[in-house]
């Protein structure tokens, strides 16, 4: 098989998310072995969303300026040392220090991989984005399996998650020395805002869309084995099977999101996915069992799966600044919603419980739904505007 530059996108998309994926079934272990309630926990895994609210803001200028495979060159040697620490968390709030390290490392390299993927596409002509995220999502639905065998053959996490990180990392580093280098350039004629400008209204509409999309997301990778085995009364390997399955069909949808957007185009798909999402999210609610519950996990899965890789073309063919630029921002609400989700559900799960916890998705994704229409691609007339082009004016 030739390692064609689609190719070598969807390897480096498909290695990322492993080590972070064997680290959530190991979260309810962690919990226990720091003693932390649900409230607790929350708080601990706000570090992630500080950590992107930290980074994110200055690598789109950052990921313009050096390239998007040098950044994930680099964002991969960052992130394996950094997606380890939290496991060796002896106290919480080194957990949350931890966790804030890893989100910083986390949003950098996921920005030059989404950015290397809408490059890939404009040079190729060929459709990939969906596809992409379909990698990454197998990548998180193997690492969670991969995981829960280490826990299953009674390996501590503390070993495991390290061990994971250091085989997937020369894999990664070779992935991205061998992707070609694309550089964003504005079409002729065309005058780009600084990457320090406020983004538009059409970019904001974009991020909300995607706000409960990722949101959902992030619930689902924290809590979904918690929720199993909290209110499901499952345990040992069944309370990582949820989120295993939702991620085996985030993966299904994507890898058939590509067909369904030239089919039906990207408002259409997005509807119906959103529609599922809603569902699933219902179900899962009301289920009595575990059977139902993981059912509820994998249509939820389906919902969710084209949402953000959707909106990573819709920001990125703006055209009004850099695409790296947009699709910082774009990520950066992205990245927060995953990364808020599971607290706000770890604080409402401490006083009403994990079921109407994990239900809070709802909302959310009603909003998103009702947002679809933002997906229509409408880019943003260029304006020649003399301090946006100075660096530090907002």
């Amino acid at each position: 098989m030739s390692f064609t530059p689609q190719r070598l996108t969807m390897l480096a998309f498909f290695l990322q998310p492993i080590a972070f994926g064997s680290w959530l079934p190991r979260i309810p272990e962690i919990q226990a072995g720091l003693d932390l309630g649900p409230a607790g926990l929350a708080l601990a895994l706000l570090g992630m969303p500080c950590g992107t609210l930290i980074t994110l803001p200055f690598a789109g200028p950052l990921v313009a300026k050096i390239g998007a495979r040098a950044a994930i060159f680099w964002g991969f040697v960052f992130y394996s040392a950094a997606v380890s620490l939290p496991v060796l968390a002896p106290h919480p709030i080194l957990l949350f220090i931890a966790l804030m390290l890893a989100g910083s490392a986390i949003s950098f390299v996921e920005l030059g991989l989404n950015v290397q993927a809408d490059l890939v596409e404009k040079s190729s002509g060929k459709l990939i984005m969906n596809t992409s995220h379909g990698c990454w999502s197998l990548g998180i639905m193997a690492g969670s399996l991969i995981g829960s065998g280490f826990a299953a053959i009674g390996l501590a996490p503390q070993s495991a998650v390290p061990l994971l990180a250091a085989v997937v990392l020369p894999i990664a580093l070779a992935t991205a020395t061998a992707l070609p280098r694309l550089h964003d350039a504005p079409a002729e004629g065309q005058t780009q805002k600084s990457a320090w400008s406020l983004p538009s209204p059409a970019l904001i509409g974009i991020c909300l869309f995607v706000f409960g999309i990722t949101m959902t997301e992030g619930a689902m990778a924290d809590w979904s084995a918690i929720f199993l085995r909290d209110a499901l009364s499952a345990e040992g390997g069944l309370v990582g099977l949820g989120y295993s399955l939702f991620a085996f069909m985030v993966a299904a949808g994507r890898f058939g999101g590509d067909f369904l957007k030239r089919r039906f185009g990207a408002v259409g798909t997005a509807r119906l996915c959103g529609a599922l999402a809603v569902i699933g999210g219902v179900l899962l609610f009301f289920a009595p069992g575990v059977e139902l519950a993981l059912m509820g996990f994998g249509i939820i899965g389906i919902g969710v799966s084209v949402g953000f890789p959707l909106a990573v073309t819709a920001a990125a063919g703006l055209g009004d600044r850099a695409a790296s630029a947009n699709v910082a921002v774009l990520s950066f609400v992205a990245l927060t919603g995953f990364l808020i989700g599971p607290p706000l559900i770890g604080f409402v799960a401490e006083h009403a419980g994990i079921r109407i916890g994990i239900a809070c998705v709802v909302p959310f994704l009603l909003l998103s739904l009702l947002l679809t229409g933002r997906l229509v691609p409408k880019p943003v007339k260029s304006t020649h505007n003399p301090e946006a082009e100075v660096p530090g004016v907002l």
